[in-house]
């Protein structure tokens, strides 16, 4: 009688074990699948109320991948100051070096939302538009911020930019 009903035991077991596996496959499946349509979506960009100053007021963005490049200094490859005390190099460098950022990521210019610009001298603004738009999308331009800093984290340091950027998933 003991085995009959340890034998009866087991199955129910047995059975209550094969349900939550069964449970657990079809879960992970409707996970997967979801997934995989979250990776496929392209992310939906609206640029609104563009300024003549070349950027814009607001950046809407639903879906996609957020990348968050950190400020860019006038560093070359091997970490060597560009343009000592000029600025117009200066800018260049760091806008060559955020299109790097973003090649590395998989992404360019065309996906950039936000652009953050800290400068140590507001004269020096022409020079950063001139290099701006000779990578933004002047018809959808990025929103964008510009500081006027006392000094940046070294004081050889005239300009830092800082980017963010949407791409598919």
């Amino acid at each position: 009688m003991h085995s009959h009903l340890l034998t009866k035991s087991l199955i129910f077991v047995l059975s209550l074990l094969a349900l939550g596996v069964s449970n657990i496959t079809q879960s992970k499946k409707a996970g997967d699948k979801e997934k995989q349509e979250l990776t496929t979506q392209k992310p939906s960009v609206r640029f609104i109320n563009r300024a003549r100053a070349g950027y814009s007021h607001v950046v809407e963005v639903r879906g996609g991948r957020t990348l968050y490049i950190a400020g860019q200094v006038a560093l070359d490859a091997d970490d060597k100051l560009v343009g000592a005390a000029d600025f117009r190099a200066q800018i260049k460098q760091v806008f060559a070096n955020l299109d790097a950022r973003l090649r590395e990521a998989g992404a360019s210019f065309k996906d950039v939302v936000k652009l953050n610009y800290y400068i140590t001298d507001a004269s020096d603004l022409q020079a950063l538009r001139e290099a701006r738009d000779s990578y933004v999308n002047k018809e959808a331009p990025p929103a964008s911020t510009l500081v006027v800093v006392k000094q940046l984290a070294r004081a050889e340091f005239l300009c830092e930019v800082e980017a963010i950027a949407v791409v598919n998933d």
